[in-house]
């Protein structure tokens, strides 16, 4: 029989499903019935039958439509996640867009939030069009580049793309009318998207073909879906046409935008997640005194020594398992511990370098190619936080180099314990380790040798964040592995800040005492990372440390010595 995990607040619930008929309504409100079952007050829900809830996978966050049946959008063993439809919607605000000051974060949020007008196109755009055909050239421009394949982009990323679309198009410069960009913002307002193929882009001039199936619905055209209809035919959707809405590089640029936002996020987890590790394999913090990190002055590293600091500082926040190895013979640790300051740190350099060149891009008129090698460089950077992460892995579960039981588990050889979820975190290393090959040296010339040196940026894209969410799941089984390695040390407790994000854990995943299924596990923990409640539990602790530091330091407005004067109020594109 068919089971589904779904989670309700802070508990994971396996869902059995007789009937695949049977809609997402009816398994969100089963598995609502079984949260409340063993609440003393419910769980202060009254009546299930009354709630009304959004349904969305915990996987990329796609939502889900509550007449859909089980069959149609799931598989066997997907996670779901319920959430209040007051609270998913209390989220939602404005945007306005002008085309110079939205931010990948902005874009991110969007997602759960002359050439070619009268000549043709490529190899064709010394060919006059006669005036009485130049619709039909339109039409037939987007047709034709609607060449893409694979698998739609999420609803999310779709919505990314289009504000992205919009926002490039509100600056004025690519020759669309007032009237198109209208319909496409009444269009975002709806959330009626496109259906676009991920795959099909070399990132010539711009991302065609994505941009032509986005454009292809917009008409009328393929497929469109929203929260309503699901996938459906476009033609009772919308009618848009015209060259001004494919040329660009807007799917280059808005998933390399939830690339750089999604490896900010895991970045900042890693030092944490690592600082737990580094306490239960009896590590020492010395090697991150800010003397040491001040003779080679990088601000990422600079950044991550500080952030171990605030973890771990005996002063600030006392450690019991610290305080049990203090006068051990340990000499130093092992570079995956000590040398963490160096290697997280140029991961945070290079994403903050990628995340410049990304809200430029966002904020610019891209009606034709730029090398998107950033992503590239992304890709091969953040990778370091898996690889030296997976280390760590090996070490809490090699009972020679962490003296704790082997795989972290009582009865070894009765349990298996963390043995296959370490081989899980290497396959996951081992696979980005291909995926880190740099795109953007694999240029082919295309359309006739027109467009004949071309970024591959789209692929670059794609493959970042297939490489982000590696590291997320890597660091997830690091997180549960030190969290499990902390059980062996009871009654010893490590920093105030550390125990809060074990409490943290443990609100979703129990300790492991026997074996059982682990990916559920995993996929919870991962859940918190990409929810960022990891690092929401520990910035506190963080900023305070910072700021008892330097108490003189405090937040100067970059306005407040401007001599420019201030800019002419702008036309903004309002977004719902």
């Amino acid at each position: 029989m068919p089971r589904y995990t779904v989670h309700i607040r802070d508990e994971w619930l396996a869902v059995p499903c007789r009937d695949p008929t049977y809609t997402i309504q009816w398994l969100g409100y089963e598995a609502l019935k079984r949260y409340t079952k063993n609440k003393p007050d419910n769980g202060g829900i009254n009546a299930v039958k009354d709630i009304r809830f959004v349904a969305r996978r915990c996987q990329g966050q796609g939502l889900l439509d509550g007449d859909d049946t089980i069959e149609d959008v799931l598989e066997d063993n997907d996670f779901v996640e319920i959430v209040h439809k007051q609270h998913a919607l209390s989220s939602l605000q404005n945007l306005f867009l002008d085309g110079n000051s939205l931010t990948s974060t902005d874009l991110v949020n969007l997602g759960r939030v002359v050439y070619g007008i009268t000549t043709g196109f490529g190899k064709f755009a010394r060919t006059v069009i006669p005036v009485h055909k130049l619709k039909e050239l339109q039409e037939n421009l987007v047709r034709s580049h609607s060449a893409g394949v694979g698998n739609p982009l999420s609803p999310e990323r779709t919505r990314m793309l289009l504000a992205l679309r919009i926002n490039v198009l509100a600056k004025g410069y690519s020759g669309i009318s007032l009237e198109t960009l209208h319909r496409m913002i009444q269009a975002f307002n709806a959330s009626c998207l496109s259906f676009v193929p991920e795959k099909g882009t070399v990132g010539a001039s711009g991302d065609l073909a994505p941009l032509s199936h986005l454009a292809l619905g917009l008409m009328g055209e393929g497929k469109m879906w929203s929260p309503k209809s699901g996938w459906a035919d476009a033609k009772y959707v919308s009618h848009i046409t015209g060259l001004a809405l494919i040329n660009g590089t807007q799917m280059i640029t808005s998933l390399g935008a939830e690339a750089v936002e999604r490896a900010q996020a895991i970045a900042r987890q890693a030092d944490i997640i690592a600082a737990i590790t580094l306490e239960v394999l009896k590590g020492t913090s010395k090697a991150f005194d800010s003397d040491i990190h001040a003779l080679r002055p990088h601000p990422g590293q600079i950044e991550v020594a500080m952030r171990f600091r605030a973890l771990l500082d005996s002063d600030h926040h006392p450690s019991e398992i610290a305080e049990s190895h203090r006068f051990c013979d340990r000499v130093q640790d092992a570079y995956t511990m000590r040398c963490c300051p160096q290697v997280h740190g140029i991961v945070n350099d290079t994403i903050d370098f990628t995340q410049k060149i990304i809200n430029t891009e966002i904020n610019s008129a891209t009606d034709n190619p730029v090398s998107f090698t950033a992503l590239d460089f992304l890709a091969i950077g953040v990778h370091e936080l898996a690889a030296i992460s997976e280390r760590r892995i090996e070490r809490l579960c090699n009972p020679s180099l962490s003296e704790l039981p082997a795989f972290l588990v009582n009865e070894g050889g009765l349990n298996s314990g963390f043995m296959i979820a370490h081989c899980t975190a290497a396959s996951l290393v081992s696979e980005n380790k291909v995926l880190c090959h740099p795109s953007s040296v694999d240029s082919l010339s295309t359309s006739a040798a027109t467009e004949d040196h071309v970024s591959m940026g789209g692929w670059a894209a794609r493959k970042a964040l297939r490489v982000v969410e590696h590291v997320e799941q890597v660091l997830a089984i690091e997180l549960l592995a030190a969290c499990q390695g902390i059980e062996f040390l009871r009654p010893l407790r490590t920093t105030t800040p550390l125990e809060k994000v074990y409490d943290l854990v443990r609100s979703v995943v129990k300790p492991w005492i026997k074996d059982r299924f682990m990916s559920p596990d995993i996929e919870a923990v991962h859940r918190l990372l990409l929810d960022q409640k990891v690092w929401n539990v520990a910035q506190p602790y963080i900023e305070k440390y910072n700021m008892e530091l330097l108490p003189e330091s405090r937040p100067i407005s970059p306005t407040a010595f401007s001599l420019d004067p201030p800019a002419s109020p702008r036309k903004r594109i309002r977004l719902e």
